[in-house]
């Protein structure tokens, strides 16, 4: 089958389009032909080896074996099952999460029957479906299951325009917050339309300067910090952030003292989650942004429009055609 795989770090020419053996799945595992997946900003850090603390899992000098083929988000069809498998049968349209196992950079992917996998939404394409995976589930694990978000409270969606930030503005909506999105000034239109009440353009106004307190900063592009937001969040209001070590060491320390709080986790098993997004979709709660797509012999040009920053929403690898029937 063919495969994207790197051999070392460094910019995107590292990525190469290689003939590797197509996996076989085992008693608890299906075999996903894959139709389309995604390119994210934190693929683009492990090509590079950054953060360098995660070449301690990732491998020191260059990517472990396991590592080699990235990839995170996919959506596709069963092509066969293990065994022991009862819940997927051959045919059935899947999309899911690989984790920390990666590999979605190729034509097929073994993962196990209860990973963070389900069928795919009917209204949406396979590269639709690839795009509303992790975006989707990391925005409703931090607003409802870490921030709890409630009715009527007033959220800030920082990057509102990202993978990420496309459905936390959506599922603050849909969780009836009053919602401030932050972004670039080519991009309030298209947060507006995700039904943000309030638009700001960060490159003439700093949010955490207006004025306007929030019950919950939901920093998704790691931009910000807690010091520069803490004016603006209410006396029990909570900051989450997705990325920074540090983080974790405020979470203790401000649990401890009480008041405003940071916040953040991870989000790995995300089965629950990815039968609600698709509940969401169905229903018209939900949508996914789509950027730009690439066929998968031009992943390296994806990685280089992914880097550039300004991505809105998802971009796309389409990976192989839906067959007829």
């Amino acid at each position: 089958m063919k495969a994207i795989i790197y051999t070392s770090y460094g910019s995107p020419d590292v990525l190469q389009l290689t003939e590797v053996a197509q996996p076989t799945p085992k008693a608890n595992e299906v075999l996903i032909r894959i139709h389309a997946t995604t390119v994210t900003t934190a693929e683009c850090s492990m090509r590079q080896g950054e953060p360098k603390w995660g070449r301690v899992i990732l491998g020191l000098r260059k990517p472990r074996a396991r590592f080699r083929t990235s990839g995170t988000e996919l959506a596709g069809e069963i092509a066969a099952v293990g065994s022991a498998v009862k819940r997927f049968r051959p045919g059935d349209q899947v999309f899911g999460f690989t984790g920390f196992g990666l590999g979605a950079y190729a034509e097929y992917k073994c993962l196990p029957e209860h990973g963070s996998l389900a069928l795919k939404p009917a209204n949406l394409s396979y590269e639709e479906a690839a795009a509303a995976v992790d975006g989707a589930s990391t925005a409703l694990f931090f607003l409802r299951d870490k921030g709890k978000i409630q009715p009527g409270q007033k959220v800030l969606i920082n990057g509102a325009s990202g993978s990420i930030g496309t459905y936390a503005v959506q599922l603050a909506k849909y969780f009836g917050a009053e919602v401030t999105g932050v972004c670039s000034g080519a991009n309030v239109a298209l947060v507006k339309s995700l039904g943000a009440d309030t638009v700001i353009d960060y490159t003439k106004e700093d949010f955490t300067r207006t004025g306007q307190t929030y019950d919950i900063i939901f920093d998704t592009i790691g931009k910000s910090s807690f010091g520069r937001c803490k004016n603006a969040l209410k006396p029990n209001g909570c900051y989450l952030p997705t990325t920074g070590l540090h983080n974790n060491l405020l979470m203790l320390w401000t649990a401890l003292r009480g008041g405003k709080r940071v916040i953040t986790g991870m989000s790995v098993e995300k089965n629950a989650a990815l039968v609600l997004i698709k509940e969401l979709i169905e229903t018209g709660a939900l949508k996914p942004i789509i950027d730009r797509s690439y066929p998968l012999e031009q992943v390296a040009e994806a990685h280089r429009y992914v880097e550039k920053g300004h991505k809105k929403g998802n971009v796309v690898i389409t990976v192989a055609q839906p067959t007829n029937g």
